[in-house]
Parts: structure tokens; C-alpha cells; sequence
């Protein structure tokens, strides 16, 4: 068993013990409420069952997998962007796409959407991707000993990453920014 998996059976038992419903009876609400799309179901576990978002999500994940035909992995992602780039940010979208098409070609790895960014991890978070501002995405990198720059901004230690770039454009997904990925990924998983 992965870490990934052990750290999922482990928010599993942890969710049974929140809710004191089996996974089993978690399953037959999801089947039972007759919703179909990602977001509905985890919305339905947290206003029904008071979940956190992480918890039902996870919930909502585990359900699909082991009972058959589920909505694609990709329409829950492009849902969950489409709720961060409305209105004014919506612009902003193919810089969120263009890193996203970075981060798929370093290899695996797992999406945590929060309120206001998506966290991308493997063992450990790599990288941070939201709107900043209706004009700007920043990318937020977690990797060491890596010499700032004027584009390479450090940030103070306690924040969530040692470094954000801030982008204005999706051409400003460039070898320089794909080579810092790169070294945020790669220090992920070891």
C-alpha cells in the first residue's frame, strides 16, 4: 500500500468516526441522492452531513471508484477552475490551463482545491495555482535553496510556499517557470 493510499484509508476511518457512518452507509447516501455531478455530491455531504470539504471530497472520490461509472476525473477539475475563474477572473483561466498542462507532463500527482487556489502535491505539497487579483494568477512553489529573482519572489518563512510568480499572461508559462515546477515536483516526492 502507497502512502497515498494509507493516508486515504486513514482520512476514511477518521471521516467514520466524524460522522459515525460507516463507509458503506456513506456510499448509499451518495448513490441515493440522485445526484450525478462531483461538486453536488460534495456539497450535499457537508450542508447534510456538516463535512469539511476535504472529507467530502474524499468521500465523493472513494464512492466513485469503487462503484462504477463516475463522471471523468477531468469535468470535476474543470469544474472546480471554472468556480475560480468567473466573472472578471475568467480571463485568467488559460494561465491556470497552461500550468496545468506543465504539471502534467512532470508526472502524477494529486489536486486539493481550496476557497481561492488549487494545491497540487505528491508526498507533500509542490505547488499552488489561483487568481491573485481579476488581473493576476500566482503560482506558489515549494522548493529549497533555489536563488530568488525579481520574477522568483521569496516569501517570509510560515507561508504555505518559499516562493511566488506571478503571471499576467499564459506565455509566461516558460521554460524558466516550467524548470522551477520541475524542481518543486521532483522534491515533492522524496
Amino acid at each position: 500500500m502507497s502512502d497515498v493510499d494509507k493516508a486515504i484509508a486513514t482520512q476514511l476511518a477518521n471521516i467514520e468516526k466524524r460522522t459515525g457512518k460507516t463507509l458503506q452507509e456513506l456510499t448509499q447516501i451518495v448513490q441515493a441522492s440522485g445526484l450525478s455531478k462531483h461538486g453536488e455530491l460534495v456539497s450535499m455531504l457537508k450542508s447534510t452531513l456538516g463535512m469539511g470539504h476535504g472529507d467530502a471530497n474524499t468521500v465523493v472520490h472513494t464512492v466513485r471508484q469503487t462503484a462504477g461509472p463516475a463522471a471523468p476525473v477531468a469535468d470535476s477539475e474543470a469544474s472546480v477552475l471554472d468556480g475560480l475563474y468567473t466573472g472578471a477572473k475568467s480571463e485568467l483561466r488559460p494561465i491556470h490551463d497552461a500550468v496545468l498542462a506543465v504539471l502534467r507532463d512532470l508526472g502524477a500527482f494529486e489536486a486539493a482545491p481550496k476557497k481561492t487556489y488549487v494545491s497540487y502535491r505528491r508526498k507533500k505539497q509542490f505547488c499552488m495555482v489561483g487568481p491573485a487579483t481579476n488581473t493576476r494568477v500566482e503560482v506558489g512553489l515549494n522548493m529549497k535553496d533555489v536563488p530568488a529573482t525579481d520574477r522568483l519572489e521569496a516569501l517570509p518563512a510560515g507561508q504555505m510556499c518559499q516562493y511566488k510568480v506571478r503571471l499576467t499572461n499564459a506565455t509566461e508559462v516558460d521554460a524558466e517557470l516550467i524548470a522551477w515546477l520541475r524542481i518543486a515536483y521532483d522534491a515533492s516526492g522524496s
